[in-house]
């Protein structure tokens, strides 16, 4: 659907994840490049208050060097609500919601992953992508950058209460996401001072006519994926002024074809490391 309308002459939003296998997303980079149209992949986890706090802090210079960056998304997909393709969905074939913030906030690609399966779901799930894995776990090389970012997502048949979450470990100032949703997350200054924050919205970002979507009731807010990410962070109304600014300025979005495919592709390259047992894969290359 992406690539007929690209070439039907159609700007394009689209959610997560962009496509399912590698070449699917190599071909959008292509046809998004033919048409010459607007591309932008709605993804809600770069543009949480979470998030844009963080960056903001890189932007100040506030962090120093980041070392290491870490994220996770841990959910419980066996709730009712969502629709049958997603049962037994192997964990990193749709990762961009663990590792967007990493690549985001280090401004790189992920040059290749090596990534390890972990415990098992129930026969019944596993067998409809033939993925057995619970818990999957991946270390992903930046592309011209010494930093490595770890990921670990899980689905199904581990309990958690939900997280989508990243830490930064940097040499002036380090984040961590909150264990427990609502204790606020965790900002340290040195080796023995460390304080909770409160993080506050970010709609001053916003033009001042939807300022106010960015804190209110969200559409959805009975979709599964709504309930349990409890309205992705105010994210919403971010994702859409920056494709619709992107339009009218005629400029590439934030989250164009060639960056969407390198944040899809890692994932499933991921995915395809712990089918044979953390063998090294490269991501793809991708350029516009």
């Amino acid at each position: 659907m992406i690539k007929a309308a690209l070439e039907a002459g159609k700007h394009v939003a689209a959610t997560v994840p962009m496509a399912e296998t590698k070449q699917e997303c190599l071909d959008l980079v292509e046809t998004r490049k033919r048409a010459g149209k607007i591309y932008m992949m709605f993804e809600t986890a770069v543009y949480t208050r979470t998030f844009l706090y963080v960056r903001e802090l890189r932007d100040a210079g506030k962090l120093g060097k980041m070392q290491f960056l870490r994220g996770s998304h841990q959910q419980n997909m066996s709730m009712p609500g969502w629709p049958d393709s997603w049962y037994g969905f192997p964990p990193m074939l749709y990762a961009t919601h663990a590792l967007s913030p990493l690549l985001a906030l280090a401004d790189r690609n992920a040059e290749s992953v090596t990534c390890y399966g972990s415990g098992t779901i129930r026969e019944e799930y596993a067998k409809r992508y033939n993925s057995p894995f619970a818990v999957q776990t991946a270390l992903f090389k930046l592309k011209d950058s010494d930093l490595v970012c770890e990921v670990t997502r899980s689905l199904f048949d581990t309990i958690r209460q939900f997280r989508e979450s990243f830490d930064v470990y940097a040499s002036k100032l380090s984040f961590e996401w909150e264990q427990i949703a609502g204790e606020g997350p965790v900002l340290h200054s040195n080796l023995e001072d460390a304080e909770r924050i409160s993080i506050r919205d970010y709609s001053h970002l916003l033009p001042p006519s939807v300022q106010a979507y960015s804190t209110g009731k969200v559409a959805d807010a009975g979709h599964a994926s709504s309930v349990q990410g409890g309205g992705h962070g105010g994210s919403y109304p971010h994702m859409v002024h920056e494709f619709l600014s992107a339009i009218r300025e005629n400029r590439k979005s934030a989250i164009d074809a060639d960056k969407a495919a390198n944040w899809t592709m890692a994932g499933i390259c991921a995915h395809e490391s712990a089918l044979r047992g953390g063998e090294k894969v490269p991501v793809p290359e991708t350029s516009l």
